[in-house]
């Protein structure tokens, strides 16, 4: 027999299709974002709605297969090798109610979707910085994007979630049912459940969005940090900013003579007029000088789709990150030179400045792995085209946290950039309280840990 006796008797078990290595659509249904992941599931079950997963979950508890539950595809443990993967693809369906403000969206939708069908209304909520990430992960890892300043996170606008427990029961939580589980949904990961459905709070964002990116040679690398650093902390409220160590992008508002020079962008983002964005950033391009800059409308998801071609589908990707109070000489030292010796022109260093509505929120209204008053989130992003440049390019990744590891906020990070579910780090992130209460809320709800290809939290 070519098939197993397990993969038949699921197959019988589920409305959507049960795929196997040879099978039609199985190596669609295996890719994932990252081209550095090549993993071969046993079982793919592309669930066509909770039931569904229901009894993949039930049908891999009893043959021993352990359970990975890809959404989007982007995580690192969305696809793992010869074991069960739960399929949320089919699961993208995205409904919004514009007089209530709120979207109802699938497990499986990608952030592409989301963005379009809340625009059609004039509406958004925070969805990242990657069209094509997927919704579930970003959400539950809690959810940081261009909107964060002005709206906060993912998880500081979800209303409620439908999730699939490991018992197989499908629950909603909310503020008012399961509240001690939905504490945890915002920014615990996916230790708790699979969610087959958000309901997200929106917000009247667009459609058109003000674009500034001034950009600094190399050279002056370390100028236009610490300058970057002043003048980002006096942008009125509501101004999202970002600093990019990279090259300059091929795009039509950079010059052609500075496509691919390399250097420091300083992206502002003003969701006003663009009066009140030119008047924004006129004291930073006057302390900056820029090699060349450009302000521009620019519709909303255009923004969100800024970065796509960049950080294309099957680019070898590896990141490292860390929360920083404040950019120290010491910092500026590190990141100017670590940005220097990158080999290939597609790794980055990002620089996110935190605070605005972000702040906002206490830091233990959910389970958010950081600081509401950390000042910056770094990412350090290794990303190359083939295989051979990369395995140097995620070593450049290392050493730079590495370098910078002494001058952050100890070594946690946003837990959705985490390449390794290393506990300490894990720990770190989150806090002892913190870490503490969702492996309690872990023991309730998966007890026998069936979740736990990923940042896992161990059930107490």
């Amino acid at each position: 027999m070519t098939r197993t006796i397990s993969a038949s008797t699921l197959r019988a078990a589920m409305t959507g299709p049960v795929l196997e290595a040879g099978d039609d659509g199985y190596d669609e249904a295996r890719d994932v974002y990252n081209g550095d992941v090549e993993r071969r599931p046993a079982v793919i079950a592309r669930c066509a709605g909770p039931a569904d997963v229901a009894a993949a979950l039930a049908h891999a508890q009893a043959t021993g297969l352990r359970v990975a539950v890809r959404g989007g595809g982007h995580g690192y443990w969305a696809a793992s090798e010869g074991e069960l993967m739960i399929d949320l693809s089919a699961l993208d369906a995205v409904t919004v109610d514009p007089v209530a403000r709120r979207a109802r969206c699938g497990g499986g939708a990608k952030l592409a979707q989301l963005d379009a069908a809340t625009q059609e209304h004039g509406l958004a909520v925070t969805a990242g910085t990657v069209s094509h990430t997927g919704v579930g992960g970003l959400t539950l890892g809690g959810g940081f994007g261009w909107l964060t300043a002005k709206h906060g996170l993912a998880i500081d606008n979800l209303e409620s979630a439908e999730v699939v427990l490991a018992d197989g029961r499908c629950v909603k939580a909310s503020a008012t049912e399961h509240p001690d589980l939905f504490w945890a949904l915002r920014g615990g990961g996916g230790n708790f459940g699979v969610v087959t459905e958000f309901e997200f709070r929106l917000h009247e964002v667009g459609p058109i969005v003000q674009f500034g990116l001034l950009f600094v040679e190399q050279d002056r690398a370390a100028h236009a940090l610490r300058t970057a650093d002043d003048a980002i902390s006096k942008l009125p409220a509501g101004f999202q900013a970002a600093i990019v160590c990279s090259e300059a992008p091929p795009a039509p508002f950079v010059p052609e003579s500075h496509h691919f020079a390399p250097g420091i962008g300083v992206i502002v983002i003003g969701f006003g007029t663009a009066e009140e964005h030119a008047a924004a950033i006129a004291p930073l391009r006057k302390a900056l000088a820029p090699l060349f800059d450009a302000t521009l409308p620019m519709p909303y998801v255009a923004l969100q789709q800024m970065l796509d071609d960049h950080m294309f589908w099957g680019v070898h990707t590896y990141t490292k990150g860390l929360y920083l109070d404040d950019l120290s000489d010491s910092a500026v030292e590190v990141v100017s030179d670590q940005a220097a010796r990158r080999r290939a022109g597609l790794s980055q260093i990002l620089i996110f400045r935190m605070g605005g509505a972000y702040a906002e929120v206490g830091d233990g209204d959910t389970a958010w792995s950081g600081r509401r008053d950390v000042k910056y989130a770094m990412v350090i992003e290794a990303l190359a085209a083939e295989h051979e440049t990369f395995v140097g390019e995620r070593q450049w990744a290392r050493d730079t946290w590495e370098a910078l590891l002494p001058l952050a906020d100890g070594p946690g990070t946003y837990v959705n950039i985490l390449p390794e579910a290393d506990d300490r780090i894990v720990r770190a992130s989150y806090g002892e309280a913190k870490y503490e209460r969702l492996a309690r809320i872990k023991a309730e709800y998966d007890p026998g840990n069936v979740f736990h290809r990923n940042i896992n939290i161990k059930p107490a």
